[in-house]
């Protein structure tokens, strides 16, 4: 029995021999919080209807670089391919974000279509945002990439060369700084872009605020200087115009500078969230000080994927909390963790990101919610909204404050001479950071110490049984006590703990004007 054969007119007519897809690979990393973790750009270009696919879970700013990718490719003299293009971005179960893809896609393009040597793709990765014209913009994070480029196996990342610099703060990396998508085509040969110097502190930068503006106010000044000398929390209340707020935006100039380490590990953080890095590099500690109508995920982080907050912002410097009973309580009490452990941790579905937010707290809040206090005579609250407001402080929050004043304003004889400048204050703390960090071999402050490091004498140990069963005193109220009371003893050179010291740690905590 014969076969059937098929003599419809589409059958008869020639067909175009089949061409086979070319498949290109390109490496880039997006970001997940502050880390960076490689992503693989894979690139098909074959026959078909004109078509430009994009998969592998990207958000909108990720899809929309298929315009992007066009329009600059065109635009630098390449020639986009009317074929069908699929571009898969492995590992595809990881939500990808932003548009420092785009510089990654359009090289995997145009090596797939052969207009750019293979070899020029091998042991590299590419981050940048594609203009319409060919420039490449700036991304953030590429200090996050240059540190896992030893993780992904490549020898060089190429990145715009205005975040070159920021890149190149990590000694290890080979950076290759590119402006326009046309140097693409002399990446592995000797005509391929020098590496650049990393950011240099800038001289004469912008002076801080000075202490010596605030006038009067010893047990402020105090409090600010012992918060200064052990990296201790501080809480200020009192009514309006006592300093609060002047006082704590004066902390920045008495502040020890970062430490080597600590420049990369807060400089990290700022590149990824987008910030300037050069003020980090000239070891100039952050300073945070969000508006109390900010959210949950605002202060501590939070979104999808997970992005920093400010309080990891506020990683190795101060975040201040103005007008703290105003900020959402949901806020105020997410900063339990972070307080006690350094990092907070943001799970999702396949996922969990650790933020690093070691950071200083520094808070100022009214008497009550018309400012003036009840014990001004003028005060118009009556004791129940007094007593809200003070609740939105709660105990497990101010349990983690190894500060707290209350204070006045000051009267107008204090106003005569200005205080103790900056200078001499800076001095002393300096000098106890340096006692901190003899003892400890490192640049632990104190109020990360473990208690168990501390020699107490038997005179210590009995007041502190007394104050804890006669005041209430909390296990993590009386290791709080002894780290401030050691920041007060190197603040008064002394090689152990006295009985005055832990006095004045103990009052310090009670909220007293001293």
């Amino acid at each position: 029995m014969g076969q059937i054969r098929d003599l419809s007119p589409a059958s008869l007519a020639p067909r175009a021999p089949s061409v086979p897809g070319v498949l290109a690979v390109a490496r880039t990393f997006t970001l997940i919080g502050v880390e960076a973790h490689e992503v693989r750009v894979e690139a098909d270009v074959r026959n078909g209807l004109p078509a430009f696919a994009l998969v592998g879970l990207p958000d909108a700013a990720v899809r929309e670089s298929r315009e992007r990718v066009r329009a600059a490719l065109s635009n630098s003299g390449f020639e986009f391919p009317q074929r069908r293009i699929t571009a898969n971005l492995a590992p595809a179960d990881l939500r990808k974000a932003g548009p420092g893809f785009d510089l990654a896609i359009a090289a995997a393009v145009l090596a797939a279509t052969g207009q750019l040597p293979g070899t020029a793709l091998e042991g590299v990765a590419l981050a940048g945002e594609l203009a319409l014209d060919g420039s490449i913009r700036s991304v953030p994070g590429t200090m996050a990439m240059a540190e896992a480029l030893g993780r992904s196996g490549a020898r060089a990342i190429v990145v715009p060369a205005a975040c070159a610099a920021e890149a190149a703060l990590v000694r290890t990396a080979t950076v290759v700084p590119v402006e326009r998508l046309e140097q693409l085509t002399v990446l592995g040969t000797p005509l391929e872009p020098s590496a650049v110097e990393p950011i240099r502190p800038v001289n004469g930068h912008m002076a801080l605020p000075d202490l010596a503006d605030l006038r009067g106010q010893p047990a402020l000044r105090r409090g600010l200087e012992l918060a200064a000398a052990g990296g201790h929390s501080l809480l200020v209340s009192g009514p309006p115009g006592a300093g609060k707020s002047m006082a704590a935006r004066r902390l920045a100039s008495i502040l020890p500078p970062l430490a080597p380490g600590e420049v990369i590990e807060a400089a990290r953080v700022a590149s990824a969230c987008g910030q300037p890095v050069a003020p980090l590099v000239a070891r100039r500690r952050p300073f945070r000080a969000p508006h109390h109508t900010i959210s949950t995920a605002g202060l501590i982080g939070g979104g999808n994927p997970p992005r920093a907050g400010e309080a990891t912002l506020a990683h190795r410097g101060v975040l201040f909390l103005d007008e703290l009973p105003e900020f959402n309580r949901g806020a105020l009490e997410a900063l339990r963790q972070p307080l006690e452990d350094g990092s907070v941790r943001i799970a999702r579905a396949r996922y969990t990101v650790e933020l690093p937010c070691r950071f200083q707290l520094i808070a100022a809040a009214n008497p009550c919610p018309c400012g003036c206090g009840p014990r001004s005579g003028r005060c118009t609250c009556d004791p129940a909204s007094t007593r809200a407001y003070e609740a939105r402080l709660t105990g497990a929050l101010a349990d983690r404050i190894d500060i707290s004043l209350a204070v006045e304003q000051p009267d107008l004889a204090s106003f005569v001479e200005p205080g103790e400048a900056s200078g001499p204050v800076r001095e002393r703390v300096l000098a106890a950071r340096e006692r901190q960090r003899r003892r400890t071999g490192g640049e632990r402050p104190n109020a990360e110490l473990d208690p168990a490091d501390v020699n107490l004498g038997d005179s210590i140990e009995r007041m502190l049984a007394d104050v804890s069963v006669a005041g209430g005193l909390s296990g993590r109220g009386r290791v709080r006590a002894i780290r401030l009371a050691r920041t007060i003893a190197d603040l008064d050179a002394s090689e152990g703990i006295e009985v005055e010291h832990l006095e004045e740690a103990l009052a310090l905590r009670r909220r007293e004007a001293g």
